[in-house]
């Protein structure tokens, strides 16, 4: 009896025993499980959260590359091989290699003064020798028959165990516009500097023109006490008055300039007919040349609100101009009537002007002779008149064959 007791009660505290073993099983797995779903939360949590870094660094990576119009690219200095990664350039046109494009081929699509000159740069960063490159070339663009101009930076990105270059990094971007600035700019420094010189040589020469008619002046005034023939006199006094004249045509240029330069050249508008002031200055300008001067006077009155003394100023310059460059054949003043204009033009048979020097004739201080008297006013005079009366001015002319001069100026 007391041994099936013993039995029963061994069954039934073992029972208990296994029960709670279990539980405290299940509790350390409970636990267990707790922890390693927290674990991977944290994980999960940290991996979302360099995900979401390295996605903002590359949006900020690719704002950069937009904002600075960049090309990025990489060289396998091994294989010799250029990659393009992302291209942002501004403008069209842009050239990009096919993937794994050697580089010498790409070298190739340089402009020949730059072929040379860039892939001994690449080679140098490519064998380790420098560890950055920096290039500014022109290079041919994709549309057939243009070209752009680009810079480009580069630097060792990777290396092996020796230190030799396994990876060359570089940026590139066009720079047209930078590249017009400063073409823009060695004009503007070239023109103040031919201007400068013109000026001195514009000063020196003025001298010179000044004295001539001067020096006649004196000169034929000295003999007019002791000359008796009257037909003597009358040549000198003709020589003195001419001679007057080609004194008060430099300093009228002279006075026009400075009036021109300080702002203070204003406009008379008035009715002018063209028909009586043309007239007046062949004559008085013919006694001065044996070439003669006609006159192309289409209408018999040709009125123009305009100012009187610029229009002479105008064709008087004109006339001159070809009195001095025709030694024989024929001069022709006149004007054409345009639609609601006038041409004014002087034409002449005389040397003419090489297609070049007509682009510069009209500016302050070019003699395009240097060896014709002159003070290289004129013309820039006419030009600034002209312009200040609403018109436009230009020359035509072939070297050997004569020139045309025109002013196009409104009627009213």
């Amino acid at each position: 009896m007391a041994e099936s007791i013993l039995s029963f009660s061994f069954r039934k505290v073992t029972s208990v025993q296994i029960m709670w073993i279990l539980a405290a099983l299940l509790f350390v797995l409970l636990i267990f499980l707790i922890y390693r779903q927290t674990v991977r939360r944290r994980q999960l949590k940290k991996e979302l959260a360099e995900i979401g870094n390295m996605m903002q660094s590359n949006v900020e990576y690719e704002f950069v590359l937009k904002a600075m119009h960049l090309a990025t690219w990489h060289v396998d200095p091994k294989m010799r091989s250029v990659f393009f990664d992302n291209d942002y350039r501004e403008d069209t046109g842009n050239f990009i290699p096919e993937a794994g494009l050697n580089i010498d081929d790409w070298v190739m699509q340089l402009f020949p003064n730059d072929k040379s000159r860039v892939g001994k740069a690449l080679d140098a960063i490519c064998l380790g020798k420098t560890d950055v490159f920096y290039q500014q070339y022109q290079v041919k663009s994709v549309i057939p028959g243009k070209s752009y101009w680009e810079e480009s930076y580069a630097t060792v990105g990777e290396r092996d165990a020796d230190g030799n270059p396994l990876k060359i990094v570089g940026a590139s971007m066009r720079i047209d516009n930078r590249k017009d600035m400063e073409n823009a700019l060695i004009q503007a420094r070239n023109k103040a500097e031919e201007s400068d010189r013109l000026k001195t040589a514009f000063l020196a020469n003025m001298g010179h023109e000044i004295r001539t008619p001067l020096n006649a002046i004196v000169g034929f005034a000295d003999l007019l006490p002791v000359v008796q023939s009257e037909e003597d006199r009358n040549l000198l006094i003709q020589e003195i008055q001419n001679n007057n004249q080609k004194l008060l045509r430099i300093i009228d240029g002279l006075v026009s300039m400075s009036e021109i330069e300080a702002g203070a050249n204003t406009l008379a508008l008035n009715a002018v007919d063209l028909n009586p002031l043309l007239t007046a200055l062949q004559e008085q300008n013919q006694a001065g040349t044996e070439v003669p001067i006609s006159l192309h006077l289409p209408q018999s009155e040709m009125l123009i609100h305009s100012d009187r003394e610029k229009l002479k100023t105008i064709m008087e310059h004109f006339l001159q101009n070809a009195i001095k460059f025709t030694s024989e054949g024929s001069i022709t003043m006149g004007y054409d009537v345009e639609d609601n204009h006038v041409r004014l033009w002087v034409s002449d048979t005389g040397k003419g002007i090489a297609k070049d020097d007509q682009e510069r004739i009209f500016e302050r201080f070019v003699k395009i002779d240097e060896y014709v008297p002159g003070t290289g006013l004129g013309l820039p005079v006419v030009k600034s008149h002209v312009q200040q009366l609403g018109g436009t001015v230009g020359v035509e002319s072939e070297p050997g064959k004569g020139s045309r001069f025109w002013a196009l100026l409104p009627l009213t």
